[in-house]
């Protein structure tokens, strides 16, 4: 049955089709918004897997180059591994959906999201989210949904929904934000240091057009009336469950209550493996399942504690911040460097500073660009006491490094006075909650020590929930295990201006917008408290930067004299690199970049440029070389690339008979340009710049 569905939507049509095309998935749709068309397949094994503790759901997103008329870059010229931007946009749309299956529902998954059409306005992100919500929801895998997402954008005060890229450009904000009709499910984004009450409020914003995708939806899967797979509960043995918590509960009860994580977790372990040898006789082969058991059984008890008796983990209050250290300058040859440290997560921020040469080059369907700033998150196993293999950079990796480097974007200079490339590497050296918000505070530390001159410092905090039906407590800076048991992860960066990027997910069927307020509330209060701590630590940038960072000095360049400065085959340029050993990068539009560690090879070299560059000055006094002889005068160059002549009566005070009997080719004198012709041409005095010999009877003679 093919299904098309067209809806008027934020100023353009959305069209959904279903049945038409890859119809051997467990549901299809074609989701097509102005021209930006997304191919969207869901499709479930049959079976469950067995001995798995997590849902085996996997998203890809992929962009085709010929959605926008272009060759994949590369030798091969065919797409290969996901780009940063694909494995972000997985995400985006991995997240709020992860969530909405059952819980007993193990079967492999997958959704893969092709984009075929992209009309370089509309972003195809938003759609692939739809687009999983639809085939989901008609195919016969179990989903709670539907859900929809949006991004908003914000341009002289007006709110507006899925911004073209150009509107982007010169909007103050950008949000993704994902919900159902009736919460919000998940919020990504950043803005330019907007108060709490605006990002409410454009929340709020989004949702109501949320709310218009998912009736919209719901209209296509009332026509499809699909059939949906039993999802078979676990069989647990009769008496297992009890036997368990008979087992553990006391030692579960009295282990949670172990501040320090790596006891705490030793004590677990232990009270777990002997439960697990005292049912291994009666209960052969469910090792696996009373592990499940004891997992929920410590669920329990953990969030009882937090609703119950308002004891968190390691004992802090709901609101509180754990301890906090920064320390700058550590390492004395990085550029800039910091370290800091919350409770048991620690990060060490590192800035390099860079030339134009050292931009990253980005290519995305809307066309190439290049990244002055990047921030670059590593999270080595050894950081919560693992042994992993490392097999490159992750996509959790990626996606922090990612919220950081939004985070500190705004107070960054943005104009030419600082004309370096910036990179910030975070090295999470111990992590027990929100290592991405150390990733903020440690880079706007390092940022400060490297001199870059950031306007102020950003902090971010990581909030979390517990929610009991109406009993609900907010947490403040959460633990890993507080996030891992917990209902929400609420990532808030920003100053004290307001919020610079946020990020929220959430393990429940959403969450109102009462506990949203609060919780903005109170991570601007734990913010503030942290930009104290780090303010102490640092509170204006160096003025100078590092003995070891480039000098950059910029210089304009008429365009028409690029050429001169480049040379014939890039000859002039080569040799004034050589000679100065400084890096130079000139624009098309003529601005010019001298980069060096030694200031005085960059000063050398911008002076040899301006020389290159430099307009004849009638009147003037230059430096010449002798480069022809001709029997009436010698040609002389005085300007780099630029000869006058020297006729043969300029050369002296008195009359001269042969011009090589004063100078020959090669000599260097001052001469002074006297006149430039109708076709350009110069004419020299050497007598002039020449001090006029006195008169004496010699001389009568």
């Amino acid at each position: 049955m093919i299904i098309r569905k067209e809806l008027e939507f934020a100023g353009n049509k959305l069209i959904i089709e279903s049945g038409k095309m890859a119809k051997q998935a467990s549901g299809s749709v074609w989701v097509q918004y102005g021209d930006t068309v997304v191919l969207v397949a869901a499709t479930a094994a049959s079976e469950p897997r067995e001995g798995l503790d997590f849902f085996p759901l996997t998203v890809e997103y992929r962009e085709k180059t010929y959605a926008a008329g272009k060759f994949p870059g590369g030798f091969f010229k065919r797409e290969t591994r996901p780009s940063e931007t694909e494995i972000l946009s997985a995400r985006l749309i991995d997240r709020p959906i992860r969530p909405l299956f059952p819980n007993d529902f193990q079967n492999e998954t997958q959704i893969i999201v092709n984009v075929i059409s992209a009309d370089r306005e509309n972003n195809p992100d938003v759609l692939g989210t739809l687009g999983a919500s639809i085939s989901l929801s008609i195919s016969d895998i179990p989903f709670e949904g539907p859900i929809a997402s949006v991004r908003i954008g914000r341009v002289d005060g007006d709110y507006i929904i899925n911004p073209t890229y150009a509107q982007l450009e010169v909007s103050d904000m950008e949000l993704v934000v994902a919900g159902s009709m009736d919460s919000i499910m998940m919020v990504e984004g950043e803005a330019e240091e907007v108060p709490e009450e605006t990002l409410v409020e454009a929340i709020k914003f989004a949702h109501d057009s949320i709310k218009k995708l998912v009736a919209f939806q719901q209209e296509i899967i009332d026509e499809v009336k699909p059939e949906k797979m039993d999802v078979a509960a676990k069989e647990i043995p009769e008496g297992l469950e009890e036997k368990v918590k008979e087992l553990c509960l006391p030692g579960i009860a009295e282990s949670v209550k172990i501040r320090e994580k790596k006891e705490r977790n030793t004590s677990l372990k232990e009270v777990r493996n002997k439960a697990i040898e005292a049912l291994e006789e009666e209960y052969t082969e469910q090792t696996g399942l009373i592990k499940t058991i004891f997992h929920d059984v410590e669920k329990d008890e953990v969030r009882k504690m937090i609703l119950e008796e308002n004891v968190r983990l390691d004992g802090r209050g709901m609101d509180d911040v754990r301890d906090i250290t920064c320390e700058v300058g550590l390492l004395p040859r990085a550029h800039g460097s910091a370290l800091f440290t919350r409770g048991q997560t620690q990060s060490l921020g590192v800035v390099t500073l860079g030339t134009k040469s050292d931009e990253q080059l980005v290519e995305t369907l809307e066309g190439e660009s290049k990244k002055s700033y990047m921030l670059h998150y590593n999270f080595p196993p050894f950081c919560t006491g693992e042994v992993k293999p490392i097999r490159g950079t992750s996509r959790r990796e990626i996606g922090h490094g990612h919220l950081a480097e939004r985070a500190l974007k705004p107070v960054l200079p943005v104009d030419d006075s600082f004309p370096y490339t910036i990179r910030i590497v975070s090295e999470v050296l111990e992590s027990n909650g929100s290592s991405s918000m150390a990733t903020v505070c440690s880079g706007s530390l390092s940022l400060m020590n490297a001199g870059v001159p950031t306007k102020c410092h950003i902090a971010g905090i990581a909030m979390g929930l517990i929610k009991e039906e109406e009993n609900v407590k907010i947490l403040t800076d959460i633990l890993g295990d507080e996030d891992h048991l917990g209902d929400m992860d609420f990532k808030v960066a920003g100053s004290r201006k307001g919020i610079s990027a946020v990020q929220m997910d959430i393990k429940i069927m959403g969450i109102t917008f009462d506990i949203m307020i609060e919780a903005l509330n109170k991570a601007k209060i734990a913010r503030n408290k942290i930009l104290d701590i780090m303010e102490s630590a640092i509170a204006q940038p160096n003025e100078e930067l590092s003995e070891f960072a480039p000098r950059i000095l910029t210089m304009q360049v008429p365009v028409k004299k690029i050429g001169t400065v480049i040379g014939p085959s890039g000859k002039m340029i080569r040799q004034i690199i050589e000679e100065t050993d400084a890096k130079i990068d000139i624009d098309d539009n003529g601005i010019v970049l001298i980069a060096s560690p030694n200031m005085e090879n960059a000063e050398k070299a911008r002076d040899w440029i301006a020389s290159l560059i430099e307009e004849p000055e009638v009147g003037k006094k230059y430096m010449g070389e002798v480069k022809r002889i001709m029997n009436f005068g010698a040609f002389v160059e005085f300007l780099p690339g630029k000869d006058g002549l020297v006729h043969i009566s300029e050369l002296e005070h008195k009359r001269v008979k042969e011009v090589t009997d004063v100078v020959n080719i090669g000599d260097k004198f001052p001469v002074i340009l006297k006149k430039i012709d109708r076709e350009g041409r110069c004419n020299l005095s050497r007598k002039d710049a020449m001090p006029k010999p006195e008169n004496n009877e010699n001389d009568k003679k």
